[in-house]
């Protein structure tokens, strides 16, 4: 199951969750969100991440750094990238297909030296947004399905209507998340066998502040 914690702010606690074996860390590039980090802290953290050895039976060989966006335009995200040291890009705000489409462009041809993963997150609430979902896997690497919220994009703590996802099967792989905690991934991952589950505010003690014992139990309870 790939993991990746999201709402990293602080490098102590970056280092350590690396080191539990997660798939990936997350790191919120939007300034209004309180668990928000400069590029300059990002690149501070993962430049003094370890060299993570392969884990037998996994895919993943390399942690994945990936920074959440909001509308950002693409000269932004890229220097973000830069800065911050990241391999991965993950779009929570009103981006397009078509603006996937165009960013996925724009990050080939920059000489970055490094392939980086796109990922489009979605807030879905019925149907209608699992239908657009779809629209999405011929331009990204990987979906995230993410709980509604009229006012927040994200970290909300609330859960999706799990019963409304078992068939949900895009043509490319699938993260959730949205509520995931300690205590009921067990019960996400039976219902709706994502091919990832992502995570901020069921592990924390507050907005940024990770519970490394929480994520203990989450990794624990998703790899079951």
């Amino acid at each position: 199951m790939y993991i990746k914690i999201c709402g990293i702010t602080k490098l102590d606690q970056a280092q350590a969750i690396a080191q539990m074996g997660v798939e990936a860390l997350g790191f919120i590039c939007v300034s209004s969100s309180p668990r928000y980090i400069s590029p300059l802290q990002i690149g501070q953290i993962t430049s003094s991440l370890p060299t993570l050895e392969p884990r037998v039976g996994q895919r993943v060989t390399t942690l994945e750094l990936i920074g959440v966006f909001l509308n950002a335009s693409p000269e932004e995200i890229f220097q973000t990238l830069i800065q911050g040291g990241l391999n991965g890009v993950q779009l929570h705000g009103d981006e397009s297909p078509e603006f996937c489409s165009e960013l996925r462009s724009h990050l080939d041809k920059t000489n970055i030296n490094r392939q980086i993963k796109l990922i489009k997150a979605l807030r879905v609430k019925n149907a209608e947004g699992l239908a657009q979902a779809q629209i999405y896997s011929d331009v990204v690497d990987t979906i995230l399905l993410d709980a509604y919220d009229p006012q927040m994009a994200g970290g909300t703590g609330k859960t999706i209507d799990w019963q409304m996802l078992r068939d949900f099967r895009p043509r490319c792989p699938w993260w959730l998340a949205g509520g995931l905690s300690p205590e009921n991934v067990k019960q996400a991952i039976a219902l709706v066998s994502p091919d990832g589950l992502d995570v901020s505010s069921g592990v924390e003690r507050s907005a940024g502040d990770k519970d490394l014992f929480k994520v203990e139990q989450f990794l624990a309870n998703s790899r079951y």
